[in-house]
């Protein structure tokens, strides 16, 4: 895990790359000089909270422990915010120390001071959300869709920005597609993200159920999911269907679901015995069309 929260602190600082560096300089005394590269003393009242914030919910006990620890040492990492007006400030990221600072009794706050307009705003605060140690990958995932969605950025800018594969990237988005019980168990630490993934490679929701069910009353471990999970498609494959799959070998099949997972879509391969056959990729919008372009390495 600190391996990859190493990689996606590249991704931040990716992100803020190319952002202007400079400021013109206020005439308000707590906040100058403004430039990305230093820190400012602002009351904790010209600041607000971001609306676009992707984590709503704090835990109460872990601020007032954060409060205590800011009350002994102090707010020792600065909270990054850009400027509304001469005495206002939204927060980038750091509402947790923001919240914190607050309980504590403080009345000012450090505070990097960076030039950014709704769109940054957004994908700086939603690469910090990612970036927390406590976030579990529905969390990670919602955050990833947003960055995509939202921010219109293709996978291959968000791999990126975020400093992440980006089959990692589409492995975490597909975990959306998974019926909310199963995701609420992700969230909760019922079942694994490897768990997860494995689940997300059923294309039908009933399947997908029916092996959760299985990993919660055998306790099952992710390998033995994994074969469970690949049990199942085979016998559909070779059961009323194995005259029209005979041509597909178990080799064949493997890359068939490698392809559906790496292209997010229903990838068909026809084959005959002889070896002859096509690929079949499906697409359903210029969007979608463009995503697959994009992951061929075509655009």
């Amino acid at each position: 895990m600190s391996k990859q929260k190493n990689e996606l602190g590249k991704g931040l600082r990716a992100l803020l790359t190319g952002i202007d560096k400079t400021e013109s300089r206020s005439e308000h005394k707590i906040a100058q000089p403004i430039t990305s590269s230093d820190i400012s003393e602002i009351k904790l009242s010209d600041i607000e909270s971001n609306i676009e914030q992707p984590r709503k919910n704090f835990d109460e006990k872990e601020l007032e422990d954060l409060a205590q620890s800011i009350k002994t040492y102090g707010l020792i990492q600065p909270i990054t915010a850009r400027r509304l007006s001469k005495n206002k400030y939204q927060i980038i990221s750091g509402e947790r120390r923001w919240r914190a600072s607050k309980i504590a009794g403080l009345t000012k706050v450090p505070v990097y001071v960076r030039k950014a307009n709704d769109q940054e705003l957004l994908e700086m605060a939603l690469v910090e959300n990612i970036q927390r140690s406590d976030l579990n990958p529905i969390e990670i995932a919602i955050s990833y869709h947003r960055l995509i969605d939202e921010c219109n950025i293709t996978h291959q800018e968000l791999s990126t920005k975020v400093g992440m594969e980006r089959s990692t990237i589409s492995n975490y988005v597909r975990l959306l597609k998974l019926p909310p019980s199963i995701q609420s168990a992700v969230k909760n630490n019922i079942v694994s993200m490897g768990h997860a993934r494995a689940l997300a490679g059923i294309e039908n929701a009933t399947d997908q159920l029916n092996v959760f069910k299985e990993i919660i009353s055998k306790e099952l471990s992710v390998r033995a999911t994994e074969k469970l999970i690949k049990n199942e498609k085979t016998t559909a494959r070779t059961g009323n269907n194995s005259g029209k799959k005979e041509g597909l070998t178990p080799e064949v099949l493997k890359i068939q679901d490698g392809l559906s997972n790496l292209l997010e879509t229903k990838v068909k391969i026809s084959r005959n015995t002889k070896g002859k056959g096509q690929i079949s990729i499906p697409f359903s919008s210029d969007k979608s069309f463009n995503n697959l372009l994009e992951q061929l390495g075509y655009l």
